[in-house]
């Protein structure tokens, strides 16, 4: 049977995001959200959710789908009670941003009866909440699905559970594309190019914070490269705190290559050799931006 009901845990940017694309798709059944009133009554006004349910039991007793897309710290928090409640046949999967530890904890504590997926959206925007929800948010954007790594390099097909592939055709509805990963490969590689960015976007508002005196004479001078590199640092502290401790080394090691590659820039300012970092960078950037337009 194809879904009939879908519920929300936490209808902000991302869950709110997909419950309206899948509206937007043609999803005929039901939605439901969970979450704060206050939070779930926005949701229904944005008409991504048919109702809202702050009882946790309730809102996923009769769920065909359960989607998490809190915090990690709460979907980790969450996912017992989500085993308790959960019908037999569920499908249970989660849109955080990092994999091992939320894997790993589906594992032990969600019963055989329900099938869990681990899941992230390649996708997102800086500010945060069912107010900057987007339909049209996952349109081109990665979306990884995790298995075991001895079989992350199977075709998707191979999925042996229907509501797994049922999943997979509205990720595509959605505008999506699936990658399969595991979720060593997943935490490795977002290190780099998700946790990285937003840490250096972070540190660099907070150096020119330090510079910048009681006239904001420093940040007066900023133009549009600059503005684009603190973009991320707008990002929730909340949201971070919980990726950073449950990919801790992973980013710690990223972080440790960045150090690298900043003393080379700094002992290189005078020195012709400069211009080698300057190609390497622009390799990487025509290259992304080649990707990208495919």
């Amino acid at each position: 049977m194809p879904f009939q009901r879908i519920t929300i845990l936490g209808c902000g940017l991302i869950g709110g995001s997909f419950a309206l694309a899948l509206k937007q798709a043609g999803f005929a059944g039901e939605i439901v959200g969970w979450g704060r009133e206050d939070a779930l009554e926005r949701a229904r006004q944005r008409g991504a959710i048919d109702r809202g349910v702050v009882d946790l039991a309730q809102a996923v007793a009769d769920a065909d789908l359960v989607y998490l897309s809190t915090p990690v710290g709460a979907i980790l928090d969450l996912l017992p009670q989500v085993g308790q409640a959960a019908k037999a046949g569920a499908l249970v999967t989660d849109a955080g941003s990092t994999k091992v530890a939320i894997c790993a904890r589906a594992k032990e504590v969600l019963p055989k009866k329900v099938t869990f997926l681990g899941g992230h959206p390649l996708t997102g925007k800086e500010t945060s909440g069912i107010e900057n929800a987007d339909a049209d948010l996952f349109v081109g954007a990665k979306y990884v699905v995790i298995k075991e790594r001895k079989e992350a390099e199977e075709a998707e097909e191979e999925f042996g559970s229907e509501s797994v592939r049922e999943f997979l055709g509205w990720l595509r509805r959605v505008g999506a594309e699936p990658v399969v990963l595991d979720a060593e490969t997943h935490d490795r590689a977002v290190a780099f190019t998700s946790h990285l960015p937003q840490l250096l976007s972070t540190a660099l508002a907070a150096a020119v914070w330090d510079e910048t005196d009681r006239d904001k004479l420093t940040v007066s001078l900023a133009a549009s490269g600059f503005r684009n590199m603190v973009r991320l640092a707008s990002s929730p502290y909340e949201i971070w705190r919980d990726i950073c401790a449950t990919n801790s080394e992973n980013i710690s090691r990223a972080l440790e290559r960045l150090e690298r590659r900043l003393a080379r820039l700094r002992a290189r300012l005078r020195s012709p050799e400069l211009a080698e970092e300057f190609e390497k960078a622009q390799q990487l950037s025509q290259q992304f931006r080649a990707n990208a337009k495919r």
